[in-house]
């Protein structure tokens, strides 16, 4: 069994304050295959002590060294790409192609883009150019909290880590426990690429007692945190005690808009796919089909298909397939939810309850494919986090925008019409922080983030080098 005790503190490897083992399930078996320790509030201490000490120096260091270490950084990154994929495949339970070309891709993406960002942000310039003599000046923030989710693990921390260490701060990083192995590996790397000691602190343990102590700490400047609203709001209440910024990426449960017109077939399909992908595991995932209702039958016939025909496989076998969700708690919830939508009257037409024919152990779901949902059933309100599409029909464009924004959560919604002005309009009507039209894919330097409970700031391009920066002006600079 992969058991790695240590933290990551001040530059080595140490032992936690208290020797308390934690099991990490696999979740294709049930089986634990590796431990690490779960911290406690001393080791939160030390890891902020350490990164406070070596804020003084790296905060004034020059953007050309860090872009150096990052970019060495990268290099050992892309070197190590399969031991990033094999750890993320086990930890979580991604399919191995997908945790090596979209999982671990994703962490070597972000770190490329910010290496870009980071290059063309101006960190100094006049005020404009009636006042040059007010200098305004981007600094580091000081010392930030970071805490990440299982779901994606390296594309969160590297949306996280990498922006940090770009604009000049120190880092204590705790990632999920659920997930660990592959944060832990990243700090190897980070070890290896040389970074002096302090500036990247890694903690693991659960969040009612490391991600706590991390928001209440005095000498932490900033939290940055992925997951859960609930949890969301445990880190802000805390974080209020000592008045530092707070980052958050939450929940959603985004619509996808479908009109009836001759590319309905492609949309759908494109809909179900996006949904299921990551085993449904992302917060951005199109959960929430509405479809104009001449077209409605048919779609949701094209959907039942897609899901009928997704496949469900081991998450060391490559290929196209869907594994198991990351934990039992995650199962159980999935479960719970397709039980309560049967009971409230949503109409089953693919997948349910219980795990794929096949499947005796693992924490495996069925593709579902839940129809005539209302939205104000359970299953259209909460994020289930598993591979469930609710499909809703609607009349008109009014009551398609009514129905999407009729939601607590606002992170991303999808529109699809070959009727350009009308997926243009209606995206701008959308209560959203992201919204895609006809499949289109995001840019690699594009905010993600949204709006009400799906949490506040943005994360990706100059956004979120702008998270972990100050900005401060200074009157009567010399313009000669």
């Amino acid at each position: 069994m992969l058991t790695k005790p240590d933290f990551y503190i001040d530059g080595q490897w140490c032992a936690p304050a208290k020797a308390e083992l934690f099991e990490v399930i696999n979740p294709a078996d049930e089986q634990p295959f590796g431990a690490i320790s779960l911290g406690a509030g001393e080791d939160v201490d030390r890891a902020v002590a350490s990164a406070r000490r070596a804020f003084e120096d790296w905060g004034r260091t020059a953007l050309d060294y860090r872009l150096e270490l990052v970019q060495k950084l990268r290099g050992i990154y892309e070197a190590r790409i399969d031991e990033m994929a094999e750890a993320i495949s086990k930890e979580m339970g991604a399919p191995i192609s997908l945790a090596r070309d979209a999982q671990a891709m994703a962490g070597l993406g972000h770190i490329k883009t910010f290496l870009r960002v980071a290059k063309a942000f101006e960190f100094e310039h006049g005020l404009d150019e009636r006042n040059p003599q007010e200098r305004i000046i981007h600094e580091p923030i000081g010392v930030c909290g970071l805490i990440t989710p299982w779901n994606w693990p390296m594309n969160q921390v590297a949306l996280k880590v990498i922006p940090a260490l770009l604009a000049g701060c120190t880092i204590v990083l705790k990632p999920s426990e659920i997930a660990p192995f592959s944060s832990m590996l990243l700090a190897e790397m980070i070890d290896e690429a040389g970074f002096p000691a302090g500036v990247f602190n890694l903690v693991n343990g659960l969040g009612p007692v490391v991600g706590e102590a991390m928001s209440r700490h005095p000498d932490i400047d900033m939290m940055s945190f992925t997951g859960s609203a609930r949890a969301g709001i445990a880190v802000q209440k805390a974080a209020a005690e000592t008045v530092k910024r707070v980052s958050l990426e939450l929940g959603g449960k985004s619509p996808n808009i479908v009109f009836d017109d001759e590319a309905l077939g492609d949309a759908v399909k494109r809909g179900v796919r996006a949904c299921f992908l990551n085993t449904g595991q992302s917060c951005n995932a199109p959960t929430r089909m509405l479809v104009e209702r001449p077209a409605y039958d048919r779609a949701v016939a094209i959907a039942a298909e897609v899901a009928d025909a997704t496949r469900v496989g081991e998450p060391d076998q490559a290929g196209r397939h869907i594994g198991p969700l990351a934990s039992g708690v995650q199962f159980d919830k999935v479960q719970d939810l397709i039980a309560t939508a049967i009971r409230q009257g949503a109409r089953l037409v693919a997948g349910g309850p219980g795990r794929p024919e096949g499947f005796n152990r693992g924490y495996y779901v069925r593709p579902t494919v839940f129809a005539d949902v209302d939205n104000h059933m359970t299953i259209a309100r909460e994020e289930v986090f598993g591979p469930v599409l609710v499909m809703i029909p609607f009349d008109d464009e009014e009551q398609a925008i009514e129905i999407a924004n009729d939601t607590p959560y606002g992170l991303s919604s999808y529109v699809q019409s070959l009727d350009l002005d009308r997926a243009e309009r209606v995206a701008r009507r959308l209560r959203a922080g992201m919204v895609q039209l006809n499949g289109a894919n995001r840019a690699g330097a594009s905010p993600f983030g949204g709006f009400r409970q799906s949490g506040n700031g943005r994360e990706g391009g100059h956004w979120g080098l702008e998270e972990y920066l100050e900005v401060k002006a200074i009157s009567g600079w010399r313009t000669d």
